[in-house]
């Protein structure tokens, strides 16, 4: 048996999204996130979490339900100092679902040949395009 192909996942901007101005759950993102956690061995990448998987939990805590609590509660802690990248080995297969990446992340993502490992989503600007996202991945 293969092992599972890593997701690094964002919040804000991934997670959570704006609609009609008001920060929630990203459409569908429920659904997203049950996906996700059975289908891909999934890592915290946000400074909502930094090496604590409780902070990233007690943040969603208000956008979420108990089922999916216990969904986010499978995803494993990363920890970085300043670039995301600091937490992703470059030898490893690995999905990034980032909205906005700093002019070294995508530096390291480019000196490593990495940079389609990275799915640009962003949930303030596209309410649904996590949704579309999720709609790629479970294509076979």
């Amino acid at each position: 048996m293969q092992p599972k192909t890593k997701m690094y996942l964002d919040i804000d901007g991934v997670l959570l999204g704006k609609n009609s101005g008001e920060i929630q759950l990203a459409y569908r993102g429920d659904e997203f996130i049950r996906f996700a956690v059975s289908t891909f061995d999934c890592y915290w990448l946000t400074t909502h979490c930094k090496g604590d998987v409780e902070t990233a939990l007690r943040y969603l805590r208000p956008y979420v339900d108990d089922e999916t609590l216990r969904d986010l509660g499978r995803i494993k802690a990363t920890n970085f100092r300043v670039f995301k990248t600091e937490a992703i080995s470059s030898s490893e297969e690995f999905i990034w679902i980032e909205d906005e990446l700093l002019g070294g992340e995508i530096n390291w993502l480019k000196e490593n040949g990495k940079l389609p490992s990275w799915y640009p989503v962003n949930t303030y600007k596209s309410f649904r395009a996590l949704q579309e996202l999720h709609k790629d991945l479970a294509e076979p």
